[in-house]
């Protein structure tokens, strides 16, 4: 597992505090009569390094460090290294690794671990009693292994409530992430319909024209082949840029940028080149949000869309007022008198991108005919 040095520094640091605390309790111990009086200096030393050292690379080798730290633990004690009654300052060393075992291996394995500790912590305070003839009275070794018990269980009860809380980060995260992705393929979806929708409606339109007036006036049919060719070309420009995205899972690919508020003249002539006689008054749009300038288009795009689709050939007043704290957007035509509906993906499409901003959306019949699309953006 990768250490920053930050946490090696860490560990070392305690394992240098424990080596001094478990050496505290070792140095100055007298082994029972039976085993030839006080032990060596080095005896202290190595055990009391075997116990604490451990929780050094406790984050690279959790298991083998507690393993080592509990074995070593067992010996002194049984040896008479560290007497019983300093049992508190080993077993604390164990718990320190036993967080880590609890907090970075699977939960049966940490289980068992804590399992095994807790059996060997009660057969080394009773084996103490046989091996060093240890006469303490046996409320003292109950007290003394409820002790362990309990630190080690606290211990790894931490370290696994660490472990669950950072699968849950994990876990969120990913969720997060895979929400962004979905997101991002809805908007990437609602684009391609705005490009699809305007562009046959216009390419349609013009392909009629042109097949009604192929005979009697070739010019005119040139000319709506013309339009359906920019259109096409340009579409699949567009289309070929999203979809690039769909497919690769790094954004790094050349893109083009995308459409803004001040091409929407290039959407009114595609319209009146469709037989809608369009009058645009557009305001200074330069200082709107790339995202904001994106739905502004996109809003106009569509509402042309549907005008060219189902009012052409008709009159259309196309507006886009920027003021200090919103930019709004009026699509007019003056169609033949339609009735309210449920509305197709077009509308629902714009209704989303107004609600991203927290803004308003109306679209409907007006009482003189035609429809009317009124969209306003807070910024």
């Amino acid at each position: 597992m990768f250490r920053t040095p930050f946490l090696v520094a860490l560990d070392i640091a305690a394992a240098v505090i424990m080596l001094g605390i478990v050496g505290y309790a070792a140095v100055d111990a007298e082994l029972p009569s039976g085993l030839g009086g006080a032990e060596p200096l080095w005896v202290s030393v190595v055990a009391t390094t075997f116990i604490a050292a451990p929780i050094a690379v406790r984050r690279l080798v959790p298991l083998p460090a507690l393993a080592v730290s509990m074995a070593a633990m067992v010996v002194a004690i049984l040896s008479g290294v560290i007497p019983l009654v300093g049992t508190g300052a080993p077993v604390s060393a164990v718990a320190v690794v036993m967080y880590t075992v609890a907090s970075q291996t699977p939960r049966r394995r940490s289980v068992l671990a804590l399992a095994v500790c807790a059996v060997a912590s009660a057969a080394m305070t009773l084996g103490d009693r046989v091996v060093n003839g240890v006469s303490e009275p046996w409320e003292d070794s109950i007290f003394g292994i409820a002790f362990a018990f309990l630190l080690l269980f606290t211990s790894w009860t931490l370290g696994f409530a660490a472990r669950q809380r950072r699968r849950h980060e994990e876990e969120s995260a990913t969720r997060r992430a895979e929400q962004a992705v979905a997101e991002e393929r809805l908007r990437i979806a609602r684009e391609l319909h705005d490009i699809v929708a305007h562009s046959m409606s216009v390419i349609a339109v013009k392909a009629g024209i042109g097949n009604h007036v192929a005979e009697q006036r070739p010019a005119e049919a040139r000319e709506a082949l013309r339009v359906i060719e920019a259109t096409s070309r340009g579409s699949l420009i567009e289309m070929r840029h999203l979809l690039g995205v769909l497919r690769s899972e790094v954004d790094d690919a050349e893109r083009a940028p995308a459409p803004r508020a001040a091409e929407i003249p290039v959407l009114v002539e595609r319209a009146r080149s469709a037989g809608v006689t369009v009058s645009l008054s557009l305001a200074d749009t330069s200082g709107l949000s790339e995202g904001t300038a994106l739905s502004v288009y996109r809003i106009v795009q569509e509402a042309l869309t549907n005008v060219v689709r189902h009012a052409a050939p008709t009159r259309c007043a196309v507006t886009v007022a920027v003021s200090e704290d919103e930019v709004r957007v009026d699509v007019t035509n003056e169609g033949p008198r339609v009735l309210p509906g449920s509305g197709g993906h077009g509308l629902i499409g714009m209704r989303e991108r107004v609600a991203m901003y927290g803004g308003t959306f109306t679209a409907g019949p007006r009482e003189e005919g035609g429809w009317h699309v009124s969209a306003v953006l807070p910024l």
